[in-house]
């Protein structure tokens, strides 16, 4: 049998890590291409008003996501810890658990929902009375797919840690033809289009969740269903979803609590604006989320592995390279924001763009977060974390509600959010220092004070041409290729450290000699 070592396994790690990268890249392009194509038609197929109603509703629905995502976190966040140990028995007792648990999570939503849930959307959304009877519709099946998405996690979360991404790319075609067929079908059937939209929406989600469980059943064996008794697991995963639990109500506040009470002052018009930056903010993050996706089972399986050397790489070069990749897609997008959504959209409604350009910068800077978050999770000691982030965010809600009812503008909740979640980041520093003495200063270093330095040179060139041309189309190109060219140059130069850069002019080299595929998978200089 061949020795592993320290470096051949650092460099099948990041094999690994290239490759899924890839995968989930191929997967984001389609999805982000066919989500931006359907957001324009659904927008113009439904209406603004009705665009705005089916936001506003599933966010209602949304809400009672906090006790699914807690569980799904500690679902993710085992399942990569044994696999990282190699104890598979505990494995497939771990995988049975959490499934069991998730099926009682979705009958409790389930209650809360259709309880609840429903007595808020009667009472307290503003809702045209002629659209009431289709928003209740659309609830009901925005219910029923929620349901069957938390049932679906545990399934979803053994892929991501047995690092399978190639399935997600495979199965985006499948559900990217099904979303265009929805398109279609909106368009072609005479019937309430509002209504439709949600059955056909959860047509889909049943479709992928099949495919999902069939292949997870088939591949790995801890996933073949059995009865746990194990009451010490149920405590473990359920006492650390505890204080999840608490970090994910904070989220939900910060998101869907802020569109509802944006649609108690404003009206569901101001919510289709929300709706489309977040459509915006969706496919932008995704360049981002795929890149996270494919390095946190790595992180935690090193933490799990005591290699906390290379795990303070990961978390540095995941923060570092996130930042970049979103900050190049986002920069031509907020200096040209106006002629991306006349384009986009046929009816562009009203803060949309604020909406959007705001939205991008929040995402700027949570995307150095998404790491650090991991390595929190990786060591299981969440109580700290999630009580200070989790009551920072959750503040969100209560601030911008005062400020809405003193006659602010929409906006306002968005200006609160940067401030907090700025706070947030630097609350994480600290706390990872205390949970396994990370390096903050070298993290300051390499992440944070590169990504000032890159944002201010990167901006200066792109918005001075910008300003310098009438706006139209052609405006719209040569700002987008300056910024995608001077930006790179600037991350080429003073984003990378000398070992970065020579994996970068080494990768180049490669591909002009149509070595792609090899270039692609070697990160040995790394």
């Amino acid at each position: 049998m061949e020795k592993t070592t320290p470096t051949t396994t650092s460099s099948q790690n990041n094999k690994r890590i290239a490759k899924n990268t890839l995968m989930l890249y191929f997967r984001m392009m389609l999805t982000m291409l066919v989500s931006l194509y359907t957001s324009r038609v659904i927008l113009n197929t439904l209406g603004v008003e009705d665009y705005g109603i089916y936001n506003v509703v599933g966010g209602v629905v949304t809400m009672f996501a906090f006790l699914n995502s807690a569980m799904s976190s500690a679902t993710q966040r085992f399942l990569s810890f044994e696999i990282g140990k190699g104890d598979f028995v505990q494995l497939r007792k771990t995988f049975n658990a959490t499934q069991i648990i998730h099926i009682g999570i979705a009958v409790i939503i389930f209650i809360l929902a259709e309880t609840a849930g429903l007595w808020f959307l009667k009472n307290y959304l503003v809702i045209p009375s002629e659209r009431l009877e289709a928003a209740i519709w659309v609830y009901h099946f925005s219910v029923f797919s929620f349901m069957v998405s938390i049932i679906q996690v545990p399934y979803n979360a053994t892929i991501i840690a047995h690092e399978r991404m190639n399935v997600y790319a495979y199965v985006s075609i499948i559900e990217v033809l099904l979303k265009l067929l929805i398109v279609f079908m909106l368009t072609w059937i005479t019937y309430d289009k509002l209504k439709l939209y949600g059955i056909l929406h959860f047509s889909v989600v049943i479709v992928i969740a099949v495919i999902y469980r069939i292949y997870t059943r088939k591949n790995f064996e801890e996933s073949k269903f059995e009865v746990v008794r194990d009451k010490g697991l149920y405590k473990t995963l359920v006492c650390y979803s505890g204080w999840n639990l608490f970090g994910n109500i904070a989220s939900v506040a910060k998101g869907q609590g802020v569109n509802i009470i944006l649609n108690i002052f404003y009206g569901p018009v101001v919510n289709a604006a929300m709706g489309v930056a977040m459509q915006i903010q969706g496919a932008v993050n995704s360049f981002v989320s795929n890149f996270q996706m494919a390095v946190n089972p790595q992180i935690i399986k090193s933490y799990a592995a005591k290699e906390r050397d290379y795990m303070t790489s990961l978390i540095i070069r995941s923060s570092k390279f996130s930042f970049y990749l979103l900050f190049m897609i986002t920069l031509p997008v907020i200096l040209e924001i106006n002629q991306v959504l006349k384009i986009w959209l046929k009816v562009v409604p009203e803060y949309t763009p604020s909406f959007t350009v705001l939205v991008l910068i929040i995402i700027l800077i949570t995307c150095v977060s998404g790491s650090l978050k991991t390595a929190v999770q990786a060591t299981g000691k969440i109580k700290i974390y999630q009580a200070v982030v989790g009551t920072l965010l959750i503040m969100i809600l209560p601030i911008s509600y005062l400020f809405l009812k003193n006659g602010y503008q929409p906006e306002v909740t968005l200006y609160i959010t940067i401030v907090i979640e700025i706070l947030a980041l630097l609350f994480r520093f600290f706390i990872l220092k205390k949970l396994f003495n990370f390096p903050i200063f070298p993290f300051i270093k390499e992440v944070i004070f590169r990504n000032l330095i890159i944002v201010v040179l990167s901006i200066s060139l792109p918005l001075f041409i910008r300003d310098l041309m009438v706006e139209n189309i052609f405006r719209l190109f040569v700002t987008v290729f300056i910024s995608l060219v001077w930006n790179a140059i600037i991350i080429l130069i003073l984003g990378l450290n000398k070992s970065e850069k020579k994996f970068v002019t080494t990768s180049i080299r490669k591909i002009l000699n149509r070595e792609s595929k090899k270039c692609g998978l070697d990160l040995k200089e790394l």
